[in-house]
């Protein structure tokens, strides 16, 4: 598709990040099973939850924009789930490997912000305040997502990472 207005550049984003949001209802299972903490585990799948929504609430975007709901490739997100799964693949189940875990989801979350907050944007510049609000309240759940990813991180799992590494002081 060939852009040529903010109309067809927010189409294009939209459409990408439904590819991603897609991915991401496949992907999140498999984290949410290799992670060894309870918490994490219930965090993703609480995310996974969100995640759902997300689609659905896109599909809505397309139907405010009067477009059928068609997904294009995400190739970042592609890319970002690969890596996690590599993470998985290279650490044994431990707290560690749950420290990759929430390495690889922090950075879905902050190319999910990126991507909606752009969307957003361009919602906004182009008057249309009933999709921007939509993409604002995924922004927000994608927000609280990365900062309940964070938290988990710097309140127990990096300290139990550290002191189940070899050679941990």
């Amino acid at each position: 598709m060939k852009i040529e207005s903010m109309q067809d550049l927010l189409l294009d984003q939209i459409k990408d990040l439904y590819d991603a949001e897609q991915r991401l209802v496949k992907a999140l299972p498999d984290m949410a099973e290799a992670a060894s903490s309870p918490e994490l585990r219930k965090a993703i799948q609480s995310h996974l939850q969100e995640t759902k929504g997300h689609v659905n609430r896109l599909e809505r975007v397309f139907t405010a924009l009067g477009e059928d709901a068609k997904a294009q490739t995400c190739a970042a997100m592609k890319g970002l789930i690969e890596e996690g799964k590599e993470v998985v693949s290279h650490i044994d189940e431990s707290p560690l490997r749950d420290a990759g875990i929430i390495a690889a989801a922090n950075r879905v979350e902050h190319y999910e912000m990126a991507a909606y907050g752009s969307a957003r944007t361009f919602a906004q510049t182009l008057g249309l305040e009933d999709v921007a609000t939509l993409l604002q309240e995924t922004l927000e759940e994608e927000k609280k997502a990365d900062a309940t990813l964070t938290k988990l991180a710097e309140g127990k799992i990096n300290e139990r990472a550290m002191k189940a590494s070899p050679g941990a002081k």
